[in-house]
């Protein structure tokens, strides 16, 4: 199911697959969304029975369960990690929508009669098998293999030869990693219990604490030097400045994930909880109608809740406007099938608001949610100018695969597209204006100039 991370590469991820269509029809004696559900776009089938919610992942040649949940209520179900799940029925009996409080956007459920025959009986667990899984979980939802210049048929031509009833879990990982090797792609992922194979955009880094702490440090010793307020909120993962000296009546706001507000396990209403009180102290009615600029700094920011993103974009309008769109790949042997777009809209907050001008501060270390939200404020109404480097390139949700062997493949299947209807994938969101981010040079000339180049923008436009 969809949860939130604490970095791009934290793997506590969605568990979803497509599968062969199947005919929808009315299930007699289901009352309400009681029954099984395929999702669109995704492949997922759902059972839900009583108190539970169990998920089913599928491909054209298998079918492997995934995560459950249990009923708290009507239409929601909590996973084992806190997650809620909401499935609400219709349009008519045969048709439903799920949504994840951690995510935006819904899924459509169409209404099965019977389980697909792959998950009525065992799955081979042997080397080809997992195999098979693991290159038709990638051939039927992953969207960016021309992007990205891979012929995955090739790949299969190439390395399922070398699989065999003898071949070690060592060598099976080993191929399954040099097989997804040359998409880079930060939400493409191998795992085997501890032994995980991932990697980021060449020319960039993942975010990771010792970074975190490492430019939290510069930054408070170099740029919020004498600053007149400076507190840190949201289990120091959010840091409010008012700014001093040059670049005085202008706000510093840094943050390093949607995510990991409160204590580990705490559900998302706690995290929001926690965003909310951070929002509320920093964004008063005083310090909102004298701030003449706002920086907010992306720049080591591994993911989250896209949700927790669009919550904080509610706070920088005083206008309604679309984020982004939102489709998933939606056909098992066609990438150029999707999902009908989702707008995702930013409504303003009923809580204290900043409307004035934002630059924002983004690099190659500003991944999944982070770039979401740098998405999400594009189009903001007020003036936003972003200053730094390009984003690392991913925003989908990211799917778990679950293998025969227990080896499982984690990658994404989904799009959020701008205005015209493109996506940033790959390539990541550019800056307006581009500036060196934490290289060894800035470091040791304590420079930041993406940081220097926001002020003075800000107070050229003040």
């Amino acid at each position: 199911m969809r949860t939130t991370t604490a970095t791009a590469l934290t793997l506590a991820l969605v568990a979803v697959a497509a599968a062969a269509p199947a005919t929808a029809a009315s299930t007699p004696g289901k009352p309400g969304t009681e029954g099984l559900w395929r999702l669109d776009g995704y492949g997922t089938v759902l059972s839900l029975d009583g108190d539970t919610l169990q998920e089913f992942q599928t491909t054209s040649v298998s079918c492997l369960k995934g995560d459950s949940a249990r009923r708290t209520g009507p239409g929601t179900y909590a996973t084992a990690d806190g997650t809620t799940l909401t499935v609400r029925p219709g349009p008519g009996g045969n048709h439903a929508t799920l949504g994840f409080d951690t995510s935006v956007g819904h899924r459509s459920l169409r209404r099965i009669q019977e389980l697909p025959a792959d998950c009525t009986r065992p799955t081979p667990e042997d080397p080809r098998a997992a195999f098979d899984v693991f290159w038709h979980s990638f051939a039927e939802n992953y969207p960016f293999f021309a992007t990205k210049g891979v012929d995955w048929q090739a790949m299969r031509d190439r390395y399922r030869p070398e699989v065999h009833a003898d071949t070690t879990r060592k060598e099976l990982f080993g191929i399954f990693s040099d097989m997804v090797r040359p998409l880079y792609d930060a939400h493409v992922a191998v795992r085997d219990g501890d032994q995980v194979f991932a990697q980021v955009r060449p020319g960039t880094q993942p975010p990771s604490e010792e970074l975190d702490t490492k430019v939290k440090k510069f930054i408070t010793e170099r740029d919020l030097k004498n600053a007149p307020y400076r507190r840190d909120f949201a289990n120091g993962r959010i840091t409010y400045a008012d700014l001093p000296g040059r670049a005085a009546g202008q706000g510093y706001l840094r943050i390093s994930g949607f995510g990991g507000y409160a204590q580990d396990g705490a559900p998302y209403p706690v995290h929001l909880a926690e965003l909310d009180k951070a929002l509320d102290t920093i964004l008063t009615p005083e310090r909102t109608h004298r701030l003449k600029g706002l920086i907010i700094d992306l720049r080591i920011n591994g993911g989250g809740s896209d949700a927790l993103g669009i919550h904080i974009a509610e706070r920088l309008t005083d206008k309604p406007y679309v984020a982004y769109a939102k489709r998933a790949r939606n056909h098992p042997t066609d990438p150029d099938r999707h999902t009908r777009p989702e707008p995702i809209r930013v409504v303003p907050a009923s809580g204290p608001r900043y409307t004035g001008p934002i630059a924002v501060l983004t690099s190659g270390t500003t991944v999944s949610a982070g770039e979401t939200f740098t998405q999400a404020l594009i189009d903001r109404p007020g003036g936003t100018v972003r200053v730094g480097q390009p984003t690392q390139g991913v925003f989908s949700d990211v799917m778990q695969r679950n293998l025969p062997n227990g080896m499982t493949a984690i990658l994404p299947n989904e799009e959020f597209l701008n205005r015209s209807g493109r996506t940033y994938d790959g390539t990541g969101i550019p800056p307006h204006l581009t500036e060196p981010v934490f290289t060894k040079e800035e470091f040791a000339k304590k420079r930041d100039s993406a940081f220097d180049r926001a002020v003075s923008l800000l107070r050229n436009a003040g």
